[in-house]
């Protein structure tokens, strides 16, 4: 059970994703109810069958004072789509600073993009224009809502009308 299922506060806004097998203790807590069930498989037991989550809501609303995507290498790749933003490359992916450090460039979402090890190495203590690199995309920082669709696979077409409704709100 390592599937993702949508968590929904109270009032149906989307705040985080959680494992399938959290869900399921969830609702059967009864913290949480069934707002959305996979049509296709069911989770068993030696005796009983019940509804695989696709998305719950939370009985409770729940606080949540937004502080925004934590800046860790990991949300670096996944805002890059785990590609180097020089060449495209998937292979061989690091961490680097637009402007160098040593020349006072900071570990901020519009300064820390993902490149392969050999544009990072060609690229060197310069900046892209410097080597006459471009990027991809430019580098900006996320969303929840963008994180969130960003973990929508196939099955999960059913979290699109939710994340819509925090976009506008």
């Amino acid at each position: 059970m390592n599937d993702k299922v949508l968590l929904l506060n109270q009032d149906y806004s989307a705040i985080a994703t959680c494992s399938l097998h959290k869900a399921f203790v969830l609702i059967y807590l009864q913290k949480a109810e069934l707002i959305a069930e996979d049509q296709l498989n069911v989770l068993r037991t030696v005796r009983q069958s019940f509804p695989r989550p696709l998305v719950i809501r939370l009985h409770r609303y729940v606080r949540m004072p937004y502080k925004g995507i934590s800046l860790t290498r990991q949300n670096i790749m996944r805002r890059d789509r785990n590609q180097c933003q020089y060449c495209g490359s998937t292979r061989n992916l690091t961490l680097d600073h637009m402007v160098p450090r040593s020349r006072g460039g900071e570990s901020t979402w519009y300064n820390l993009i993902t490149a392969c090890a050999r544009c990072n190495s060609k690229k060197g203590d310069r900046t892209p224009e410097e080597v006459s690199m471009k990027l991809s995309r430019k580098p900006y920082k996320p969303s929840l809502v963008s994180f969130l669709r960003d973990s929508i696979q196939d099955t999960d077409h059913v979290w699109i009308p939710f994340l819509a409704e925090r976009a506008r709100a």
